[in-house]
């Protein structure tokens, strides 16, 4: 580990040791009053939408499926729920985690779930601004953490966590959390293999700490990872078996990879190529991408670049996954957060961040999205509005590559 990166750990560890509440305390009450009536407008509009649209939050009821299925001996992978008849698709430690929300009517379960996804999403503007360093005025970044959730509600992977009931938010506030702690710090690691227990995707974080030098934080993260698998066979083992050595393989059960709603590589490569299956044509630049992120993330923590790295990390992880929903791309809040911080140092990089904000916000591909298979056939104009995620993937892991090849070891 370099001693930027060393420092940087030292620098969080004093910031650590200032609570929230004091800069709170601190925080001029003109700007916390607009920003907290701002939030206050934000939520009532949201929540008007809520009731004039009737949301259903489909994730919500099959978490919640799954929840009763673990409750009541059911086969866990044999259910199908909504009108969409959806499955459940998380390892059976996930659906262990549900079982409290089977206890619930639903109508009670939705309103819960929102109230916890606004909570976790100001964690996760906290754990950002923490993370970036931004504001650097402490005083102010409970006005700037008010401000994101207010705003962060509306950007679209975060809108669309709230509207599914997702778990998203949570999976990034774990991660994120771990990440940001002190090397060395007891335990570090360990709720990474948590979150990759519940959603396989974090796992990819286990790796990232491998590579730049985290062995201790590493091997937690993959102690963790086994333990949620023992849990999950020690309560249901026959659905533990069945996960690991099959379901965990079968895409399709997730959805189709080529509508717009996949802002993975796959998904941009199958509506380029106009196809449904992209084999080889995903495959290779999928796993070239793997190692290319990595190399980009390990160099960037090396040249005491770590929220680059991170953020590298995940951007990483959300491209190679066959899957990426718009809404797993949740990490466009701490994405959004290092762009500020850069843009508060160097004024033209806030064209940079404007992009990002209005390209995370826009939602072009619902602009291009129809019934059937009309995204198949798309223009060639087209295809930017119906892959913006991983476009802007690519292109933060090209920006994040020479900003580290400058950056002094």
């Amino acid at each position: 580990m370099s001693t930027t990166t060393a420092a940087r750990g030292a620098d969080r560890t004093r910031w650590d040791a200032q609570p929230l509440r004091v800069a709170l305390a601190a925080t001029p009450r003109r700007p916390l009053m607009l920003a907290t009536a701002l939030l206050a407008v934000s939520l009532t509009a949201y929540a008007g939408l809520c009731l004039a649209m009737r949301f259903e939050m489909a994730d919500a009821i099959v978490y919640r499926a799954e929840g009763m299925a673990v409750a009541t001996g059911h086969g866990l992978y044999d259910l199908r729920v909504t009108e969409w008849n959806l499955p459940a698709t998380y390892p059976p430690f996930a659906a262990i985690l549900f079982v409290p929300t089977s206890w619930l009517p639903l109508d009670v379960l939705r309103l819960g779930v929102t109230e916890v996804n606004v909570a976790l999403l100001a964690l996760l503007a906290h754990l950002s601004c923490r993370f970036v360093g931004w504001p650097r005025r402490m005083e102010l970044r409970p006005v700037a953490i008010i401000v994101a959730v207010a705003l962060g509600v509306w950007i679209e992977p975060v809108f669309q966590t709230f509207v599914f009931g997702q778990i998203n938010i949570a999976l990034a506030c774990l991660v994120l959390w771990d990440l940001s702690r002190p090397d060395g710090a007891r335990g570090k690691g360990l709720a990474i293999g948590v979150a990759a227990g519940i959603k396989l995707t974090p796992a990819l974080f286990a790796v990232y700490l491998l590579l730049t030098g985290r062995a201790r934080a590493a091997a937690m993260s993959a102690v963790s990872f086994a333990g949620t698998v023992l849990i999950g066979w020690l309560v249901l083992p026959g659905a533990t078996v069945d996960f690991w050595t099959r379901r965990m393989f079968e895409t399709e059960r997730v959805g189709k990879v080529w509508i717009v709603d996949n802002q993975s590589l796959q998904g941009l490569v199958a509506r380029l190529l106009h196809t449904p299956d992209p084999g080889m044509w995903w495959t290779v630049p999928a796993a070239l991408t793997a190692v290319a992120g990595l190399l980009v993330s390990v160099r960037a923590a090396r040249r005491g670049l770590e929220t680059w790295g991170v953020l590298c990390a995940a951007v990483t992880a959300l491209l190679i996954s066959p899957i990426s929903w718009s809404h797993h791309w949740v990490w466009c809040v701490p994405l959004i957060a290092l762009l500020a911080a850069e843009a508060h140092r160097v004024r033209w990089r806030w064209v940079a961040f404007a992009a990002v904000v209005v390209g995370f916000t826009a939602r072009t591909m619902w602009i291009v999205h129809a019934p059937g298979g009309y995204v198949l056939h798309l223009p060639w104009w087209a295809q930017p509005l119906a892959s913006p995620y991983p476009l802007m993937g690519l292109a933060f892991l090209a920006v994040t590559a020479v900003r580290a090849r400058r950056a002094v070891a």
